[in-house]
């Protein structure tokens, strides 16, 4: 259940065989999410922790009157509210976008594991950090860019996060969401989505079947979301 977080935090520094078992052992069993329904309720008040091991997922928050904002995608490898240890009422809620299979980690385990692996507590904090580096990201994103620069740092940062974890190479990834929630995300319309990525098609700069998206053009693609992949800490750099 832990092998794709296994994986992502191998990218940025060793893991021993000690902590990859105690990765595994605080992990209490898997759960099956179904599209549309909640993984975790919004102001939730939680007592475990829960790591995407398949489907694609995200955090939002709702308004009043039913308009919704997705702040993140969370992809499969991901800790998708670690931070709840620490809040314990969490102030989003986070939707399956797919069907999603989802590990716990309840928090009386994560206690144990932090008291007893300091550097494995490191990296799951790197964890935290690298969330919220996201979230500046795109708070910059939708508060300056263009439609076309958002959806290209979009599909920059999903490739790149996926091939942490083995599952994009060769600019070739599934991406299987709706044009509708990629709105949500980018802050723009079904409509307005559809046309910026026919845009993009035009131009040569990728291709989308369905769920398969080939980047064709990945320094065009960069250039234009000025993406620059500091923020996701990908360097092998011991902590």
């Amino acid at each position: 259940m832990s092998l794709l977080l296994e994986r992502k935090l191998e990218r940025r520094d060793d893991l021993t065989p000690d902590e990859r078992e105690a990765l595994r052992e605080v992990l209490a069993g898997t759960v099956l999410k179904r599209a549309g329904e909640d993984i975790v309720s919004q102001d939730a008040l939680v007592d475990c922790s829960s790591l995407v091991v398949d489907g694609f997922c995200a955090r939002y928050r709702d308004l009043a009157d039913g308009r919704r904002q997705f702040t993140q995608m969370n992809l499969p490898g991901d800790f998708i509210d670690l931070h709840g240890f620490v809040l314990k009422r969490v102030d989003h809620g986070v939707r399956a976008l797919t069907d999603c299979i989802v590990a716990m980690a309840p928090h009386s385990r994560l206690k144990v594991l932090t008291a007893r692996h300091p550097h494995l507590t490191r990296l799951l904090w790197l964890e935290t950090v690298v969330d919220a580096a996201i979230h500046r990201e795109w708070l910059l994103a939708l508060g300056r860019q263009e439609a076309l620069e958002r959806m290209a740092l979009l599909l920059c940062e999903i490739y790149s996060r996926l091939e942490i974890v083995g599952l994009a190479r060769d600019f070739r990834f599934r991406f299987p969401v709706t044009q509708a929630e990629v709105g949500d995300f980018l802050g723009m319309s079904a409509v307005h989505v559809n046309r910026t990525l026919k845009v993009l098609r035009e131009a040569g700069w990728l291709t989308w079947d369905g769920a398969d998206i080939r980047i064709l053009m990945w320094d065009r693609l960069a250039e234009a979301a000025e993406f620059n992949p500091a923020y996701l800490r990908l360097e092998r750099l011991p902590i």
